[in-house]
């Protein structure tokens, strides 16, 4: 076979014909979205659904919905949290553009296409695309929405702290900090004063601190300053999820101000998640609610009793050390609602409705904010956040409708079946083996197989860290 040599400069062609353009079989786990899409007529709901928004008479045909939502999935599933890399990705890929729909011959969506189509349609549409996804739960009998869990985390919000200002005076922090070291005389009326000191001074000086009653950010005024999983302070939302702890489908996904409280944001969730099984054709589905201590509230347990049927399983914080909790002060109802709620939340069944909840909640945030690349938001606003995660979300479920049926549950977790069979084989001759007792006749034997076992399962099954080459997403 002669030497192939690649040709600096090429030609290019003056006529293609069909059959000579590149082709691809797809993957696998998209053939099979497409043909659960398909087959519950996806396509066709949402083009009824978004009709209203569009002109039937004028203007050129815009992007399809269904190619739109799709796209919008691909970011989930590939990572992706940018539009233009979801465009770019879409364009590049042979295997994305049959999921989409879209051949050779024509163009891929732009990313200032998708943004112009989430301004048209409203939170409303996004809202629905979720429930339809519930639907498919519901008729695959996949949920029962009878016992929910129920937890929050942060989303960093696409605002820089240096960017904030007064919100009485819109004076930003630079000058707000040279007002101070002026009004303290550290510096004259009319000297200006580098970089490194405005950092010293603002490092040392005394009754330092940053609320939202005097702060605001002039990009995104609905982000709030908060205090991160991390420990690090930045301009973030809150995202609370109410979980089914049976089928790990996410049922409540609602995005709020970053220092709004559990306690007092868990009635709206719950109520939200009621609302969305009942549009998708579950009624009175949740029973009982599980959660951290930091939805305990005197209020919210009371508010549950009073207005609803479900039977809370929230720990109670502990008082401070040598103290009891006070309750000559409450009215009736709301001894009953505490004691009830310290009954169950004590029981054998409300511990493990707390390990339930550790387990699902958290899992569905490692899927749709670390997985699916959805920790920094990219979006500015409320309702647009609240649609994109809407979209998220219902990926994630799709994700998990596919795990039940089809047995993957993202694009990504193929690419470690065969690194994981092999390991197994490799395991299973390990335990043969030992079991020889020809090879178990000395202690060193016995520890150099021990050693060699660790390093395969630290190797294969330990979580990996971020920065590393992960073959397969969170808990596939």
């Amino acid at each position: 076979m002669a030497l192939g040599r690649r040709k600096e400069c090429r030609q290019q062609e003056l006529f293609v014909t069909a059959d000579s353009l590149p082709t691809s079989d797809g993957h696998v786990f998209y053939s099979k979205l497409n043909q659960l899409l398909a087959d519950e007529g996806f396509d066709r709901w949402i083009e009824e659904l978004c009709a209203s928004y569009y002109s039937q008479s004028r203007g050129r045909p815009g992007i399809p919905p269904g190619i739109y939502f799709r796209m919008l999935l691909i970011g989930y599933f590939e990572g992706i949290q940018s539009q233009r890399g979801i465009a770019w990705r879409c364009a590049d890929s042979l295997s994305l553009r049959k999921f989409l729909g879209i051949p050779l011959t024509e163009s891929t969506p732009d990313h200032s296409s998708m943004t112009y189509i989430r301004e048209r349609l409203p939170q409303s549409v996004h809202e629905a695309v979720f429930e339809w996804v519930l639907r498919v739960a519901v008729s695959k009998k996949l949920i029962r929405g009878k016992t929910v869990a129920v937890d929050s985390t942060t989303l960093e919000a696409d605002a820089a702290m240096k960017s904030i200002v007064r919100r009485d005076s819109g004076e930003d922090w630079r000058n707000y900090v040279i007002g101070l070291m002026r009004a303290e005389g550290v510096i004259g009326t009319d000297d200006q004063p580098s970089e490194e000191e405005l950092r010293r001074f603002d490092k040392n000086r005394q009754g330092k601190k940053v609320s939202n009653e005097d702060w605001k950010s002039p990009s995104d005024p609905d982000a709030e300053i908060t205090k991160m999983k991390d420990g690090t302070t930045h301009l973030a939302y809150k995202a609370e999820n109410v979980v089914d702890t049976e089928s790990n489908l996410i049922i409540g996904a609602q995005i709020g101000p970053a220092t709004a409280s559990d306690a007092v944001t868990l009635e709206d969730s719950l109520h939200a998640a009621q609302a969305h099984l009942e549009n998708a054709g579950l009624s009175d589905a949740i029973k009982e609610v599980t959660a951290d201590k930091g939805y305990h509230s005197t209020q919210t347990l009371t508010a549950l009793t009073e207005h609803t049927d479900y039977k809370t399983y929230i720990p109670e914080p502990k008082p401070p050390k040598g103290r009891r909790r006070n309750l000559r002060d409450r009215t009736l109802k709301e001894r009953r609602a505490i004691l009830n709620n310290r009954k169950r939340s004590k029981g054998r069944k409300g511990r493990e409705l707390q390990r339930l909840r550790s387990e699902k909640v958290e899992r569905s945030f490692a899927h749709t904010l670390e997985t699916g690349d959805g920790r920094r938001t990219r979006l500015r606003g409320i309702e647009k956040n609240q649609k994109r995660y809407f979209i998220l979300t219902a990926a994630y479920n799709l994700g998990v409708i596919l795990r039940q049926l089809f047995g993957i549950g993202t694009a990504r977790s193929l690419q470690g079946r065969k690194k994981a069979f092999a390991n197994a084989f490799l395991a299973v001759l390990w335990l043969l083996g030992w079991l020889l007792p020809a090879i178990l006749d000395s202690q060193k034997s016995l520890r150099l197989k021990t050693r060699l076992w660790k390093n395969i399962f630290r190797s294969n099954f330990m979580p990996v860290a971020k920065s590393q080459n992960v073959l397969c997403s969170t808990g596939c």
